[in-house]
């Protein structure tokens, strides 16, 4: 049987990199996964490949709309009758120095990166305290223990969503309603949001530099971590699925770190 077995668990920002990894382990693991995300092309890529896993099925979802939060949180109830783990982890990072941060860039990345994790947390909450005994998995960053120049809009959300997670934490633990809420905070991951950072958050699949920037930035990763490697969203997703099973029985309100050593020095 797997850490998962029986369990129902929805995941945002599906679609690829650590999210389509946490869905993926989520459901090998036994979990009947909801793989949340506006990219429709890559949930079906997705789920294709949890086709000999158990069920893994896409639900569309754009995170920054309180709307379709609480449509995809009663279709999972509907349809599964329960919610054992919820994964807040779709995100947006755009790269910009302070002054050049448009109130639009700042706006975006607050909608999709904390306001998600909100709406997500508030509309799932009630089915996830009748499951007795659920999980809240909010993804942070490094960026929101420790501040990176040009990154200022996107640090703000991450912090936010870092403290947001300790306060829901106490908040559950007081109401003794068997939800544990703890965030990840992951450092240099070989996903497509290297791609997208300079590229106001969008990725062009079209572009020949795409690869040539996606080298560069695994370069600069490498050099700035101390293990000398970027991780690969696995990495991130296998601290996902411990947080989520019932082997973190005892943790909440905690910051799993993993950055390859970023943040120990």
């Amino acid at each position: 049987m797997g850490r998962m077995a029986g369990k129902v668990a929805l995941v945002t920002g599906a679609a690829s990199g650590i999210g389509r990894a946490c869905a993926l382990a989520l459901a090998r693991e036994g979990a009947w996964v909801f793989a949340a995300d506006v990219d429709l092309d890559g949930l079906a890529e997705a789920c294709a490949l949890a086709e000999a896993l158990q069920r893994m099925e896409p639900a569309r979802l754009d995170v920054t709309s309180e709307a379709e939060w609480a449509g995809v949180v009663a279709e999972v109830e509907r349809r599964a009758g329960a919610l054992h783990a919820l994964v807040n982890n779709a995100g947006l990072c755009i790269g910009a120095p302070l002054l050049e941060t448009t109130t639009e860039v700042w706006r975006r990345q607050q909608a999709v990166n904390l306001d998600g994790v909100f709406f997500g947390v508030r509309a799932a909450l009630p089915l996830l305290a009748r499951a007795g005994g659920a999980s809240i998995v909010n993804v942070s960053s490094v960026a929101g223990l420790t501040g990176v120049p040009g990154l200022s809009a996107y640090c703000a959300t991450k912090g936010g969503v870092r403290l947001f997670t300790k306060a829901v934490a106490l908040e559950c633990a007081a109401a003794r309603n068997g939800v544990r809420v703890n965030s990840v905070h992951p450092g240099a991951i070989e996903t497509p949001i290297w791609a997208k950072m300079q590229n106001d958050g969008r990725l062009d699949p079209g572009s020949n530099s795409t690869e040539a920037l996606m080298a560069g930035t695994r370069q600069v990763a490498a050099e700035a971590t101390p293990l000398g490697f970027p991780g690969a969203p696995q990495d991130i997703a296998e601290g996902v699925l411990y947080l989520c099973s019932d082997a973190a029985r005892f943790v909440t309100g905690a910051e799993l770190v993993i950055d390859g050593g970023v943040t120990a020095a």
